[in-house]
């Protein structure tokens, strides 16, 4: 899959590296670090993020952890999936099942 590059390009790369980080997510510097991304352009586009449902954000002390939504991810994967195969979304099913047992 390609994007153009900027800021799409950005939040794919943060959305990424937010699945693979699992449950222990990551702190904000980190993200920007990894991605070698400027903390206010990192910020605009975890905001972005945090408000399509993709991500969520966990305060500790004065540092920001951030996680990929599961969930968000689910509903979001179901939403698309609810009018594939013609109208018949239960031709989707097994797809479904697999992409909860991965998760």
């Amino acid at each position: 899959m390609t994007f153009e590059s900027g800021s799409q390009e950005t939040r794919m790369k943060v959305f990424r590296l937010l699945v693979r980080a699992g449950e222990n997510g990551m702190l904000s510097g980190e993200i920007g670090e990894a991605l070698n991304v400027r903390q206010n352009t990192m910020s605009t586009n975890l905001v972005i993020l945090l408000n399509a449902g993709l991500i969520r954000n966990e305060r500790q002390g004065r540092s920001v952890r951030y996680f990929a939504d599961f969930e968000g991810i689910r509903g979001l994967l179901a939403f698309l999936l609810e009018d594939c195969c013609g109208g018949q979304p239960e031709r989707c099913g097994p797809l479904l099942d697999e992409i909860a047992f991965a998760c």
